[in-house]
């Protein structure tokens, strides 16, 4: 689930700023391309690039944003020192994202990038656009969206086929777990960059009012930050949820376009305990990551998912869909359940409804962990050398600046 800046992404989108004002010279021009843009207000991706954007720009690159018009408002023009380009798409299931990127990748033509960075796999047909005029391309996978149940036959085919496409198009490929690094490996024999993703979850500001306004007390509910969508679970959840005899609320927060008929599915129902405030940003988000008894993460594809990485960073006990991805990233700080199992995940809550002192602990081992192995500063150090491999290899020397209107 999206967050608007922390307070350290902030600092360091002033630091560039100040950097672009004092004159810096350009390290290369970036473009990111495939999300539905920034600020963000939607899921991993999003969040992912709005995260990066700062780091990118104060150490010198000058990056463009593509982002999609009926997501990034038209006053929108720049965001945390990163330029935005809002382009036109069909608002459709299917169509959204690659319509959107084929048209990035020709508007970038023009402007004649140094570099790029394309997310989501399925975009891997429009890499080839961007070396036409030179632009070397990092493609980030994120997981096996082939396995995603939402897509249905025609649109997990075509992300297989995109699989198999994506190391023979990128100049690099980007993966964010080591287990998608090892399949694209040992399938394709294709060899990746694994750059996790960060944390950078700071507290909310003292007396920010998300948790009144929803009836909650610190420590006093169980929390799921997630799309509804079904390999993400949220349905098993409320079911394992409903089913124990458990006083602490569970508070659902998420939605899904396209999605209504499987939403309504498991929110049907007459029981209090189960709260669905829809989706939620910002310092709200924050407010909720910080003050839950425990976060249960269910998801069962992908890779380094923000919103586990983030709960860890806040303190949180993780009860944790037991997945070779998930594993890697909650490591011994996790409690594991089986989504398919929701007996298992019964019993997770209630224990920790009994125990709440153990909850703690779990949190503050998590949190340790995760600033261990996700720190934000050194994920954005592994992209920024990424991104100078990626412009030296064009040929050593910046592109000349192109201003296309």
């Amino acid at each position: 689930m999206p967050t608007e800046p922390t307070p350290a992404v902030e600092r360091a989108a002033a630091a560039a700023r100040s950097a672009g004002e004092a004159g810096a010279s350009s390290r290369g021009r970036l473009a990111l391309i495939g999300s539905r843009g920034i600020p963000a207000r939607y899921g991993g991706y999003e969040t992912f690039l709005e995260r990066l954007t700062p780091h990118l720009v104060e150490a010198g690159f000058e990056v463009t944003v593509y982002c999609r018009s009926h997501y990034t408002r038209p006053d929108e023009r720049s965001h945390l020192g990163g330029h935005l380009r809002r382009l036109p798409t069909v608002r459709s299931k299917y169509l959204d994202t690659p319509i959107h990127t084929l048209l990035s990748c020709c508007d970038a033509l023009r402007r004649r990038f140094d570099a790029a960075l394309v997310v989501n796999g399925i975009n891997a047909p429009f890499v080839p656009l961007l070396r036409l005029v030179g632009t070397r391309t990092a493609l980030h996978v994120d997981g096996i969206e082939s396995q995603r149940a939402k897509w249905g036959l025609i649109g997990r085919l075509a992300y297989r086929l995109c699989e198999r496409l994506a190391p023979r198009v990128a100049s690099r490929l980007v993966t964010d777990a080591a287990v998608i690094e090892r399949h694209y490996l040992e399938r394709y024999g294709a060899g990746s960059t694994m750059i996790p993703y960060g944390s950078t979850l700071e507290p909310p500001p003292p007396g920010e009012p998300t948790l009144q306004r929803l009836g909650l007390r610190r420590r006093g509910y169980f929390l799921y930050v997630s799309r509804f969508e079904p390999e993400n679970n949220p349905h098993r959840v409320v079911a394992a949820y409903r089913s124990s005899g458990c006083r602490t609320p569970l508070v659902m927060v998420g939605d899904a376009p396209y999605a209504d008929d499987f939403i309504r599915s498991f929110r049907r129902g007459d029981d209090p305990r189960v709260l669905f405030p829809g989706a939620i940003y910002g310092e709200g988000y924050r407010a909720l990551q910080h003050g839950a008894l425990a976060y249960v993460h269910a998801t069962e594809v992908g890779g380094t998912h923000p919103a586990l990485v983030e709960a860890m960073g806040a303190a949180n006990c993780v009860l944790v869909n037991d997945t070779p991805e998930n594993r890697e990233v909650a490591g011994d700080a996790g409690l594991y359940f089986r989504a398919g199992d929701p007996e298992s995940l019964r019993q997770l809550l209630e224990r920790i409804e009994s125990d709440p002192a153990a909850a703690e602990d779990l949190g503050r081992r998590a949190a340790r962990r995760a600033e261990a192995a996700y720190s934000w500063t050194a994920v954005a150090r592994l992209y920024v050398e990424l991104f100078d491999q990626l412009v030296a290899a064009r040929g050593g020397t910046r592109a000349a600046a192109t201003k296309v209107p």
